[in-house]
Parts: C-alpha cells; structure tokens; sequence
C-alpha cells in the first residue's frame, strides 16, 4: 500500500501558502487531496494549526466526520459546522470560535508580533471508529474522542 500522503494543488511541502487561503487575501480553505489510507479507516480527521503563534498552539481549522473512503476536500468548504456537499463532514470550532477555516492573517500591525514566519500543520489523521462527536467539537474533544483509535497521520507544512 502507497504511504499515507496529504498534499494540496495549490501549494507544495514546505512552501509559502498562497495570499488566497490566509485571512487577509480570499479566505478560504485550500484544496487538499490524499492517498494511502490505512485499512480499517472509518473516518478521517484534519487539523490545522499554528505551532509558532505567542499564545501556544493556534487552531485555524478542524474538520471531522470525514468519511474514510473520500480522497479530498475542494477549494473554499463553507463555513457551517455541517456540510453536505460536496463532501460530508462536520466543523469543529477554531481558535475564533467560529466554525469552519480561518486562515493566518498579517501581524505588522501588532505592537511586539511574534517572529515570523509562521508553520501552519495540515493533519490528516485515519481512525478506525466513528468518533459520534456533534459539530461544533474543539480540539480537545477530537483529541479525547480519537486517543487509542488513530491508525494513521499525514503531513502538509506551509509557511505564512
């Protein structure tokens, strides 16, 4: 079986995030595609976050319920806490406390802004269980729902 591998057609490993997916250009979600699924994938998990941010660890998306057969997420997924289409899935709650993706934004006009750049961490992440968790979950949540049922991770670094 090929490796388990997240990546997107707008942007590769490693490199800058395009103006727009962050908070300050269009705002929307990228276009994030995998393959290698483990066997005995129920549902699919992704995370995005921020290791870099002052705060700690920043949570700009999460999306779960992901069904273990779908291979990718189109450009720009609504901001609803349930989606139907194109791809069913729920949204969790990001650091804004909104549901759906939140992209970086521009810290010039901060008075002492962290350094930059920043690391945003796509996480995919295969479980062998439907976590049975309502929209709208946190972090947190998806964590405690997921601990000992996670069968699989994939990794997509940007810079912004």
């Amino acid at each position: 079986m090929a490796e388990f591998r997240l990546t997107s057609p707008a942007f590769e490993h490693d490199q800058d995030l395009p103006d727009r997916f962050s908070a300050d250009g269009g705002n929307v979600s990228p276009p994030l595609a995998w393959e290698g699924v483990p066997d005995g994938t129920t549902e699919l998990v992704l995370v995005c976050d921020d290791p870099d941010a002052e705060s700690g660890v920043f949570t700009h998306w999460i999306a779960y319920g992901i069904a273990g057969t779908v291979r990718h997420l189109p450009e720009g997924v609504p901001r609803d806490a349930v989606i139907d289409e194109p791809v069913e899935l729920m949204q969790g709650l990001n650091e804004f406390d909104e549901a759906g993706y939140t992209g970086p934004t521009a810290v010039d006009d901060l008075d002492d802004p962290p350094p930059l750049p920043h690391r945003y961490f796509f996480r995919l992440f295969a479980v062998d269980q439907d976590l049975g968790l309502a929209p709208g979950a946190r972090r947190d949540e998806i964590r405690k729902a997921s601990a000992g049922h996670v069968i699989g991770t994939a990794e997509l670094v940007v810079i912004a």
